[in-house]
């Protein structure tokens, strides 16, 4: 993880508060926001910096100078129309990343409509496989299994583009099984999408191509291993 890793956590609710926790445990430097003081209190003393503020309020933001935060977590479960104006003070700030809590379909499709790309489900993805993704943003999401082995999902690195998979050697040089690639083929038909597709047994011959995701199994210190090297 790089050491300038800086995130803001908006909502110490049960959820946000567990994020930040995962967050500060891994090592990246936290700055959590609640209107409430005493959720803000129960929580500084494990954060960077924990702050009472009206996130509504885009002058409150500009003045922690959270544009300057490598990602944004907006985990206000409570009060969706406070969720709204945080992730929209936060996209018009121009924060790199903004992440925003969905308690339902409808909420989904409304923040989807805004611009937010990254939108959480609780009920699916826990604050441990949340804090995961933030940091090592190459890995679009994991299946945790015993033993601290997992099933990840990885964005093609910038060094394993062009190369073929014998010559990266997942086996032998990083202890990882690949599974399979998801890949995404462009539409030669006009106006039609381009469409992702499964590469049943990937051999060894075959190129990563910039838009692939590594399919891979093994422990998550082999993963961040391999794209500690390969980003």
């Amino acid at each position: 993880m790089p050491k300038s890793s800086r995130f803001a956590v908006f909502g110490m609710g049960r959820y946000g508060k567990q994020i930040a926790l995962s967050l500060a445990s891994k090592g990246a430097e936290v700055f959590t926001f609640d209107n409430n003081t005493a959720r803000s209190e129960g929580i500084k003393d494990d954060v960077a910096l924990a702050v009472t503020l009206d996130s509504t309020d885009i002058r409150a933001l500009q003045t922690q100078r959270v544009q300057d935060m490598d990602a944004a977590i907006v985990a206000i479960g409570e009060n969706f129309e406070a969720t709204v104006l945080t992730a929209l003070n936060l996209l018009d700030l121009g924060v790199p990343r903004v992440i925003v809590r969905s308690n339902d379909d409808h909420q989904k499709r409304i923040l989807s409509s805004l611009g937010v790309d990254e939108i959480l489900t609780p009920e699916s993805e826990v604050a441990s496989v949340v804090s995961e993704r933030l940091i090592h943003p190459n890995i679009g999401g994991f299946l945790a299994l015993p033993d601290d082995y997992e099933i990840a999902e990885i964005h093609a690195p910038q060094n394993c583009i062009g190369r073929t998979l014998g010559s990266i050697d997942l086996t032998s040089r990083y202890e990882l099984r690949l599974i399979t690639i998801r890949r995404i083929f462009e539409s030669k038909e006009e106006g039609e999408e381009s469409q992702e597709h499964i590469i049943g047994v990937p051999k060894p011959e075959m190129v990563i191509q910039e838009t692939d995701t590594l399919v891979v199994f093994g422990t998550l210190s082999a993963v961040k291993r391999f794209l500690e090297i390969n980003s």
